[in-house]
């Protein structure tokens, strides 16, 4: 595999309308974030993934994008754009933007100049279709928030346009040429103004199954699984490969694909040397026992099944490239509070939980909280909930017959909210996330309840936080001394069929590490592979951690405990 300069660093993900609001307006900013940058660089993260800041009417915040080549005037202007940048850069962070060509906003100028002349060149860059009265739509399927993928075009009658996600998020045509010509220029007019690549959104929707036809419907609306379409679709590679040629290749710049519905085959392509992207999320665990029936229909999900599926994606992808490692993100709930049973989300339980993930073969991530444990949020009422998502997916429930009360409960858990309330900076007033509030302001989503206990500020006067192990976790993973077991070497699956143990063995040419976790309340003695050189890492630092037995070749971990083993 092709060594590349981003492999050795760390992922950070900032949801700018949540992170640091510089203006209190009750929005985060860019300025907001410029001002944070310092922290990141003390943190240790390297690369920070901005979602969208273009200018947009935040139907589905900010992935509805109406103006490209400009940021809101929420997030600040496109001067402080270039002086995040330049800030960045001088303490040697990489932007990169999310990257949204799927579909626009019903707002872009290519989508309203679609709608004064269907007919013509902006008509062809996205999918219309000409419906008569009386007629069935296009196709049956069904959006990712519900209902159908087809809306009458904005002062039309008889014809429709095409939209995977919100209806105010046209998908574009991708099939066209001068289309495809169009995001290019922009990708590389944000190249060349100094960002470090992209994350790129829903991109494997790009490719529609041609020609379009309906499929076996799934729930009483009538409708079908988009998903099914997206397995038929072939040729993605046409778009994908022109895109990296055209844009990334000549500017070596770094890109992550949010990928779904691969093919095994087609992962050298996506991301082995010369790869259309340079790595792209593992989405195995998050996915774990989803219904295409909706969030209420999803099964439950324990510490065996995140694991094989962990395992699951590594022997996928072997030695192919590097996959990106994400515990949780903007369109996630909290990972402590959705892999860890209720009751147990202690310090040494989310220290636990990081350091399985952190040290399997590829780019860790980390999003925005998650360095302190953030937790899922208290939503008491389907009023409360900001997300179109989640108020889908309740409506799913309640048309399923699910009672009210729990179909509530069960969607508050997933919601994507969770992952959205703003950062807790401080104890105090809206958990320090508006700078100076301005009358009448209040954070744009409420703020956790529990700030007053979980933020940062508290944190970095404890040595023993969660927020200074993610500090360590991040020093080990950059140690030169283990770069060839920690970044390039084997992973090797470790006591595999034992329940509730995720262990694993990272080998290099020089070092073999030994990664041990504990996913319950009972203590576990547990073999050991080798003789331990050293501890590298414990999440309980007053536990004994010597050999039972009088030096034999195996050792106990307590409840929640996580270790990292130099082997000799």
């Amino acid at each position: 595999m092709e060594k590349k300069w981003w492999q050795t660093k760390v992922a950070y993900q900032i949801y700018p309308k949540s992170f640091y609001d510089s203006n209190g307006d009750g929005i985060g900013d860019l300025q907001g974030i410029i001002r944070k940058l310092d922290y990141l660089r003390d943190l240790g993260v390297d690369i920070l993934w901005l979602s969208p800041v273009y200018v947009s009417p935040l139907a589905d915040q900010g992935y509805d994008i109406a103006d490209y080549y400009d940021i809101d005037p929420r997030f600040g202007t496109m001067q402080d754009m270039d002086q995040l940048i330049a800030e960045a850069k001088k303490r040697g962070l990489h932007i990169i933007m999310d990257l949204v060509v799927n579909h626009c906003s019903d707002e872009n100028i290519w989508f309203r100049k679609a709608c004064e002349d269907p007919e013509g060149r902006y008509g062809k860059f996205f999918y219309l279709r000409t419906v008569k009265p009386g007629e069935p739509l296009p196709t049956n399927w069904r959006s990712y928030f519900g209902g159908p993928v087809w809306d009458r075009l904005p002062g039309h009658d008889d014809i429709y346009y095409l939209h995977v996600f919100h209806k105010k998020q046209p998908d574009l045509n991708w099939e066209n040429p001068d289309l495809r010509e169009e995001v290019y220029k922009m990708i590389n007019w944000w190249l060349d103004k100094g960002i470090s690549g992209f994350r790129i959104d829903a991109i494997i929707n790009i490719k529609k199954a041609l020609p379009m036809r309906s499929y076996p419907v799934d729930r009483e609306d009538g409708l079908a699984d988009i998903g099914q379409m997206l397995e038929e679709a072939e040729g993605i590679g046409e778009f994908l490969g022109e895109m990296r040629d055209r844009c990334f290749a000549p500017h070596d710049a770094f890109t992550v694909g949010e990928v779904f519905h691969e093919k095994p085959e087609d992962i050298p392509l996506f991301i082995g040397d010369g790869g259309y992207f340079s790595s792209m999320y593992d989405f195995a665990e998050s996915v774990l026992g989803q219904s295409p029936r909706g969030w209420h229909r999803n099964d439950p999900i324990t510490p065996d099944d995140y694991k094989h599926a962990l395992f699951g994606t590594q022997k996928k992808i072997g030695n192919t490239g590097f996959i990106s490692i994400i515990l949780e993100n903007h369109d996630q709930p909290r990972g402590v509070s959705y892999f860890l049973p209720e009751g147990v989300r202690t310090p040494a339980a989310k220290k636990m939980l990081a350091t399985g993930y952190f040290f399997v073969r590829g780019l860790p991530w980390i999003y925005q909280g998650q360095e302190l444990g953030m937790e899922n949020t208290v939503i008491r009422s389907i009023e409360e909930v900001d997300d179109i998502s989640t108020l889908d997916q309740y409506r799913v429930a309640i048309e399923d017959d699910v009672p009210a009360e729990e179909a509530l409960r069960i969607v508050v858990r997933q919601s994507r909210d969770n992952a959205r309330t703003p950062y807790q900076w401080t104890g105090g007033d809206n958990a320090g996330f508006m700078e100076t509030a301005a009358p009448g302001a209040r954070p744009w989503l409420p703020v956790n309840p529990n700030y007053r206990e979980l933020n940062l500020e508290a944190e970095a006067a404890d040595p023993d936080s969660v927020y200074n192990y993610y500090r360590q976790l991040i020093r080990l993973r950059k140690d030169p001394a283990y770069t060839d077991a920690l970044i390039y070497g084997d992973l090797v699956p470790y006591l595999e069929e034992t329940s509730n143990a995720l262990c694993y063995l990272r080998k290099g040419e020089s070092h073999t590490l030994l990664i041990m976790t504990n996913w319950q309340d009972a203590p576990q003695t547990l073999p050991l592979p080798g003789q331990v050189r050293k501890v590298l890492l414990n999440n309980m630092e007053d536990s004994d951690i010597r050999p039972c037995d009088g030096g034999a070749l195996s050792i106990r971990l307590e409840g929640w405990q996580a270790l990292v083993l130099e082997l000799g």
